[in-house]
């Protein structure tokens, strides 16, 4: 009788406490995350076969095969649609594009020329251009307005009001049939020749990009090209004419030359969820690093082999639980992305380009990247059970809430925002790939030792990893996961 009313009040709590309903069964399957595991795997992903893992070589294409076998192992489910079935790989190719300076925008008989009327970014889908328009004028406040005129088969010119508000008008432009994207960068001539000597490095010179369908040129144009399309004395007056059409077309005669620069993969594994399958928990870290010189190999076992491998544990803690009747509510994808170090690449692929599973869906993404040495300021305090978050805060305070408790419940580390301060001038916010979530309103958390003296060094070495502190970090992130995949509600964004 006694043990009766025991199990009943120990059930009770149970359910009715949506943290402690995770506790028991996320215990046993965090165990999983050995220090012994996690140097297996490291000691390969950081040996100097790999070469340094730099983006596009046969090193980082050795990694991604090794978890690619990794994922495959825990029956992980491969998610992504090839002409030959289902992939864990997703292939990206970035190729290098250059302009030719005889490009040229013409209105009437006066012709305007690239780098000194114009100037563009970002590149038309085809190499060439040869198209003669109607233009028509629009406010550029936001892109709704483009739903109230007929922009088909024209080109639209505005002045610029914020500059990441031009490539979502200039998107929705040409998914509603417009044929070019012009904007006035500023109302004076100064200005321009100013914003074209600082932008030059971009558009005089070889630049790497997508090769993707969803490329288009946006043209910056000079106050002068403007007011001889628009017409009239004054710029400012003749900007008034919101919605008119302009009286002379423009003829816009560009051009650039492009090569293959390199083919790169990010490696995806999927388990998918009981009840709340549709929504979406991404994890994430950046399995490429830069590469070789002077004949020496930059392994990066901290940056980011020590993230690529948590992810690698943290998948098979959650394999386990799904074998064992625990599977996640929620599904979750694991995903090592590559050309981190080249620009974010990888994640920018799958969120901007080609995102698997809906990003509208998508409930949260953490990002581990550095999380095997003692860095920052904790190199002189000689402290290892310490972890930098970032972005916990920024989108969701339940997100930011649900963390540090699982933290509190678990292995208790000092948990430090210092580097999540928008002042920080590291700007770390920015630099790893969990920003490609975030500017998608998608909740991130970001796991970060920080900087050391052999950051980006040949002497980021395996033999200098702290196997026991990355452990606890693993099993903070594994715990993290687990309660955001199984809570009844998903993550409210409340912060913008």
């Amino acid at each position: 009788m006694k043990k009766t009313t025991l199990y009943f009040l120990s059930l009770l709590i149970w359910n009715s406490c949506g943290y402690a309903q995770s506790i028991s069964p996320a215990n046993e399957f965090a165990k999983t995350i050995t220090e012994k595991d996690l140097l297996r795997h490291l000691t390969v992903i950081a040996a100097d076969s790999m070469e340094g893992r730099d983006t596009g070589s046969k090193g980082q294409k050795m990694a991604a095969d090794y978890i690619k076998n990794h994922f495959e192992g825990l029956g992980l489910l491969p998610p992504v649609n090839t002409p030959n079935g289902k992939s864990y790989l997703q292939t990206y190719k970035m190729v290098k594009r250059t302009w030719n300076p005889t490009s040229t925008i013409s209105v009437g008989k006066e012709v305007f020329k690239f780098g000194t009327d114009f100037y563009p970014i970002k590149y038309t889908v085809e190499p060439k251009t040869d198209i003669a328009t109607d233009v028509i004028l629009i406010s550029g406040e936001n892109a709704a307005e483009l739903e109230k005129i007929d922009c088909k088969g024209r080109a639209i010119i505005f002045l610029e009001k914020k500059l990441d508000l031009n490539k979502i008008i200039a998107a929705r432009a040409k998914e509603l049939g417009a044929t070019a994207v012009l904007v006035i960068k500023t109302l004076n001539d100064k200005d321009f020749v100013e914003a074209i000597d600082s932008y030059s490095y971009y558009y005089a010179s070889p630049q790497s990009g997508f090769a993707s369908k969803k490329d288009e040129a946006i043209y910056y144009v000079s106050p002068k090209f403007a007011l001889k399309l628009l017409g009239g004395k004054n710029l400012q007056a003749s900007l008034k004419k919101v919605g008119k059409t302009a009286n002379q077309k423009v003829n816009i005669k560009s051009e650039y030359s492009e090569k293959v620069d390199f083919i790169s993969e990010n490696v995806l594994g999927f388990l998918e969820g009981t009840d709340k399958k549709d929504e979406i928990v991404v994890v994430t870290a950046h399995y490429d690093h830069v590469g070789m010189s002077g004949g020496k190999v930059y392994n990066g076992a901290d940056d980011d082999g020590s993230g690529t491998v948590t992810v690698m544990e943290i998948a098979e803690a959650f394999a386990k639980a799904a074998k064992e009747g625990s599977r996640p509510r929620r599904s979750i994808l694991f995903m090592t992305v590559s050309g981190e170090e080249k620009g974010l690449f990888g994640s920018l692929y799958y969120t901007d380009y080609e995102p698997i599973f809906p990003l509208e869906k998508t409930v949260a993404n953490l990002n581990i990247d550095m999380v095997g040495r003692i860095g920052g300021e904790y190199i002189t305090k000689k402290e290892p059970n310490y972890i930098y978050l970032i972005g916990s805060d920024k989108l969701s305070s339940e997100l930011h809430t649900l963390s540090e408790e699982a933290n509190k419940q678990h292995d208790n580390l000092i948990l430090d925002y210092k580097y999540n301060d928008e002042k920080d001038p590291n700007r770390f916010y920015y630099r790893s790939d969990h920003y490609n979530f975030a500017k998608n309103n998608i909740p991130i958390i970001f796991y970060f030792n920080g900087t050391h003296p052999d950051y980006h060094q040949p002497t980021d070495d395996i033999d200098k990893i702290n196997f026991a502190k990355m452990t606890k970090i693993a099993h903070l992130v594994f715990h993290t996961a687990w309660e955001i995949a199984n809570r009844e509600n998903r993550l409210k964004v409340d912060k913008k």
